[in-house]
């Protein structure tokens, strides 16, 4: 099992989210999308968003441009963004197939990060959802309080698994975050994983000797 945590705003879980079904169907591992709001990450780590850091935000932009193009995904500035995912998140974490909601999520990526259409509007997304050959009525589901306490537990799961960023593939305990880890993945999947568990040990004992002031 891959299980793939993410969040819609992030344009990294976009252009991740086709390389890792790629990923699973190669290695005949079942995949399970877990979507999960990237702002409460980062509340719960004490971080900040990438967007929310200035030179940081400009840098991001031109390397999600070349990583689509080096994915051959297509690419396109969002209608917003920061915007709010939570409509997104709570309607791909209802009851569903597993068909069904790798073509919903597929369907939501492609809108927000290639047609440059508001995933946050009712309607907008009420047109995702026919295109997609999925019932309109998911929307209305998607308003209940169980799709939002699904969203918090999956949030919850992913913070108690030391997930902190988006997108971040896990297989068991063991995390790969981010575009650039997804070969790792592959490696890791193959069972040809480099990092020796001494290693790590030691990494994880050494004493710091610097501290930042806040």
């Amino acid at each position: 099992m891959v299980t793939f945590f993410f969040d819609f705003i992030s344009p990294y879980a976009y252009l991740a989210w086709w390389r890792v079904l790629e990923i699973a169907d190669r290695h005949g591992r079942d995949l399970e999308p877990v979507p999960v709001l990237f702002a409460g990450l980062l509340q719960a780590h004490g971080t900040r968003g990438p967007a929310e850091v200035p030179a940081r935000r400009r840098y991001l932009m031109k390397d999600v441009v070349r990583i689509a193009h080096d994915f051959s995904v297509p690419i396109d500035a969002p209608f917003a963004h920061p915007f709010n995912p939570l409509l997104a998140l709570r309607l791909s974490s209802l009851p569903m197939s597993p068909s069904e909601r790798r073509a919903l999520i597929s369907a939501l990526f492609r809108a927000t990060w290639a047609e440059r259409r508001a995933v946050v509007e009712p309607a907008v997304v009420a047109e995702i959802l026919a295109a997609a050959g999925l019932p309109r009525e998911l929307l209305g589901r998607a308003a209940e309080p169980d799709a939002k306490q699904r969203v918090r537990e999956q949030t919850e799961r992913a913070i108690a698994l030391g997930v902190f960023g988006v997108p971040t593939a896990a297989v068991g305990a063991e995390l790969f975050w981010g575009t650039d880890s997804l070969p790792h993945l592959e490696r890791f999947l193959s069972g040809a994983d480099p990092v020796p568990v001494d290693l790590l040990e030691r990494w994880a004992a050494l004493p710091a000797q610097a501290v930042r002031r806040s």
